[in-house]
C-alpha cells in the first residue's frame, strides 16, 4: 500500500466518520427537541427506586443515542436541584446499558444473508437511502415543527448508516495488508486496548461512535476477540470525559454525578477485566483468538454494560460514598436560587423553558413581598425591612440580567411555535415584576423622607390612603397567582380592579387639589403624597400587563395587543366585567370618598 493510497483511505475513512457523527448528533437533536421536555420531566419524578431508575435511564439513552448526552442532561437536572442525587445514581447505571443499541442497530450491516431474501431489505445500504428519503420529503414538505423533526430524525437514521458504510469501504483493503493486521495483535495487551478505546472515545466524544468504528474495522477480519475486548472496556472509560467537562462549572452534587458515572465504568473496567482474563488463563475461550464481526462487538458491548449494571445494584451507596469523600461537603453550604438556570438543560427547551419560568415566579414573589414591605413602612417605618426591600430588588435585578441571557443563548436553539410564545410570555412578565420592584423601591424613599423629615399623614388621608394600598396589594397577590397557576379566569379580574385604582387615584387627587385651593396642607409632604401615588398607579398598570399577557398566552391568537385589548374591554364591557368592577368599587371606593387632607406634623 502505498502513500497515495493511505492518503485516500484517510480522507475517505475521515468523510465516513464525519457522516456518521453528523447522522447521530441530527439523529439526537431531532429526538430531543420532539419530546418538548416531556421526557425529561418524567425524570425529574423519579424517585428511589433504583431498577426504575436503571431503565428510564437506558430507554431515554437508548433514543437520543448518546450515554454521554444523557449524563450531561443528568448533570444539569442535579445541578439544578430537580433531580435528587440518589435518583441520578440509577439514572447514570441505565445510560450505559441505552448506550448499547446503537452497536445493535449497526450489526444489520454485517448480516450475512441472500440477496433474494427478505432479510437483505434490512441491509444499512437499503435502509440508508429509504429513510434518507422518507426524512427529506417530510423536512421539505411539511411546516409544522413536529413534522420536521421527525423527518429530521428518519434524516439523521440515513445519514448514520451511509458514514458506516462509508467507513466500511474506506477500510476495507486493510485486510489484505500485513502491517494492520500486526498493528491489532498488539492490542491483545489488555492494558494499550483499554488506553486506545479511552483516548478515541474521549476525542470523538462517543462511546457509540467509537464503537461503530470498531465495528466498521471489524469487518476487515483483522481484528480478534483478545484485541477488542479491551478496546470496548476502554471505551466505557472514554465517554466519562464529556460529562466531568461538563460539570466543571458546576455544583458539588452535579460534579459528584460526573465522578459517578467515571467510577462505575473504572472499577467495572476492572473487575470485568480480572475476571476475563482469570477464566481465559485457567479455562480457556475457544474463540479468543478468533477474528470478531460487528455482532461480537455490539453483543461484547451489551454483556458488559449490562453485567457491572446488575453488579452494581447492590453497591450504590458504596458509589455514593467515593463520590462524597472525593468532594466533600462545605462546612456552611451556600445556596445559589439560580442554579436552575443550568447550560446543559439549553438543548432541551421544553425542559429549559419550565426553569426560566420557575425563576420568573421567584422575581413575581419577591416583588410581591417588596411591595408588602413598602406598604408597611407608611405603618412603621423600620430599618431592618429597608435593608430586605433592597436585597430584593438586587436580586431581583440579578434574576432578570441572568434570565435574559439565558433566552438568548436558548433562541440559539430551533425553537416550535409553542416555545417561542412561552419565551415570549415570560420575557414580558418578568420585566413587568422588575418594574413593580423599581416603583417598590420609590415608595421606599418616599417612607424613608417622611420618616426622616418627621412628616405624617392625617387619619383621614390614612383612610383613602390605606384603601389605595389595600387595592393595590390584592392586585399585585392577583397577578403573581395568575401567574403561577396560570390561571385565565383570575387573570380577567385583573383589569376591573385595576380601573377602580385608577378612580381611587384620580379621586384621591381631586381631594388634594380641593385642599390645595384652600392652602390646607404641607407642600413638601404633598409633593411626596402624590409620588406615592403615582407610583401606586404604575404598579397596578403593570400588574394590568401581566395579566393581559397570561390571557393572551391562553387565547387561540397569540400576537395580543394590549392597547386594542383594553380598548376593546372598555368599550364592549361584559356583564361580568362590569359585576367584577362594581364588586371593586364597593369594597375600596366609599372609603377613599371621605375628603383625605395632608398636613405636616
Amino acid at each position: 500500500m502505498n502513500s497515495i493510497d493511505v492518503i485516500a483511505m484517510i480522507i475517505k475513512l475521515g468523510g465516513g466518520l464525519a457522516l456518521f457523527l453528523f447522522g447521530m448528533n441530527l439523529l439526537s437533536s431531532s429526538l430531543e427537541k420532539l419530546s418538548t421536555g416531556k421526557v425529561e420531566k418524567i425524570l425529574e419524578k423519579l424517585t428511589g427506586n433504583i431498577f426504575k431508575s436503571i431503565l428510564f435511564g437506558a430507554l431515554v439513552t437508548g433514543i437520543i443515542q448518546s450515554s454521554a448526552a444523557t449524563t450531561v442532561i443528568i448533570i444539569g437536572l442535579v445541578n439544578a436541584r430537580i433531580l435528587k442525587f440518589k435518583s441520578a445514581i440509577g439514572l447514570i447505571m441505565g445510560a450505559n446499558i441505552g448506550t448499547t443499541v446503537t452497536g445493535q442497530i449497526l450489526r444489520l450491516n454485517g448480516l450475512s444473508v441472500s440477496s433474494n431474501s427478505i432479510m437483505s431489505l434490512l441491509s444499512p445500504s437499503i435502509i440508508a437511502p429509504i429513510f434518507a428519503i422518507i426524512g427529506i420529503l417530510m423536512f421539505m414538505a411539511f411546516k409544522k415543527d413536529k413534522f420536521k423533526n421527525i423527518g429530521g430524525a428518519f434524516l439523521g437514521v440515513g445519514i448514520l448508516f451511509s458514514g458506516m458504510i462509508s467507513m466500511e469501504a474506506a477500510v476495507s483493503p486493510l485486510s489484505h495488508y500485513n502491517g494492520f493486521i500486526t498493528l491489532f495483535s498488539t492490542f491483545s495487551n489488555p492494558i494499550i486496548g483499554v488506553l486506545v478505546g479511552a483516548i478515541v472515545t474521549a476525542i470523538i466524544q462517543s462511546s457509540s461512535a467509537s464503537v461503530g468504528i470498531l465495528q466498521a474495522i471489524s469487518s476487515t477480519g483483522a481484528i480478534s476477540y483478545s484485541a477488542a475486548i479491551p478496546i470496548i472496556i476502554g471505551q466505557n472509560i472514554g465517554t466519562c470525559v464529556t460529562p466531568i467537562m461538563s460539570s466543571i462549572n458546576a455544583n458539588k452534587n452535579a460534579k459528584r454525578i460526573a465522578l459517578v458515572h467515571l467510577y462505575f465504568n473504572i472499577i467495572g473496567c476492572i473487575l470485568f477485566l480480572v475476571a476475563i482474563y482469570t477464566l481465559q488463563r485457567f479455562i480457556g475461550f475457544s474463540f479468543w483468538n478468533l477474528p470478531i464481526d460487528m455482532g461480537g462487538i455490539a453483543n461484547f458491548h451489551t454483556l458488559f454494560n449490562v453485567v457491572v449494571t446488575i453488579f452494581f445494584i447492590p453497591f450504590t451507596s458504596v458509589l455514593e460514598k467515593l463520590a462524597f469523600s472525593t468532594i466533600k461537603e462545605d462546612v456552611n453550604p451556600t445556596s445559589n436560587e439560580l442554579d436552575v438556570l443550568d447550560d446543559r438543560l439549553i438543548v432541551v427547551p421544553g425542559l429549559a423553558i419550565e426553569q426560566i419560568k420557575k425563576i420568573a415566579i421567584k422575581m413575581g414573589n419577591y416583588a410581591k413581598s417588596n411591595f408588602m414591605d413598602s406598604k408597611s413602612l407608611f405603618y412603621k417605618y423600620d430599618e431592618n425591612i429597608v435593608n430586605r426591600i433592597n436585597e430584593n430588588e438586587n436580586l431581583i435585578d440579578n434574576m432578570d440580567d441572568v434570565l435574559n441571557n439565558y433566552i438568548m443563548k436558548l433562541k440559539d436553539n430551533f425553537l416550535n411555535d409553542n416555545d417561542v410564545k412561552n419565551i415570549t410570555t415570560i420575557v414580558h412578565l418578568s420585566s413587568d415584576f422588575e418594574r413593580i420592584s423599581d416603583h417598590c423601591i420609590n415608595l421606599l424613599e418616599c417612607a424613608e423622607k417622611l420618616h426622616q423629615n418627621n412628616m405624617n399623614f392625617s387619619d383621614s388621608t390614612m383612610v383613602s390612603f390605606t384603601s389605595m394600598l389595600n387595592a393595590v396589594d390584592e392586585i399585585c397577590t392577583m397577578t403573581v397567582t395568575a401567574f403561577i397557576n396560570n390561571d385565565f379566569e383570575l387573570a380577567q379580574k385583573i383589569e376591573p380592579l385595576e380601573d377602580v385604582i385608577d378612580m381611587l387615584e384620580y379621586n384621591i387627587k381631586s381631594n388634594y387639589i380641593t385642599k390645595l385651593n384652600k392652602k390646607n396642607y404641607s407642600i413638601e409632604c404633598g409633593v411626596i403624597f402624590l409620588e406615592i401615588l403615582s407610583n401606586l398607579e404604575r404598579i397596578s398598570d403593570h400588574c394590568s400587563n401581566i395579566a393581559l399577557h397570561i390571557i393572551g398566552k391562553n387565547e387561540t391568537s397569540f400576537e395580543l395587543n394590549p392597547h386594542e385589548y383594553i380598548n376593546k374591554i372598555h368599550d364592549n364591557q361584559t356583564t361580568k366585567y362590569m359585576e367584577t368592577t362594581d364588586f371593586y368599587i364597593n369594597k375600596y371606593i366609599p372609603e377613599a370618598n371621605k375628603t383625605p387632607t395632608l398636613t405636616s406634623l
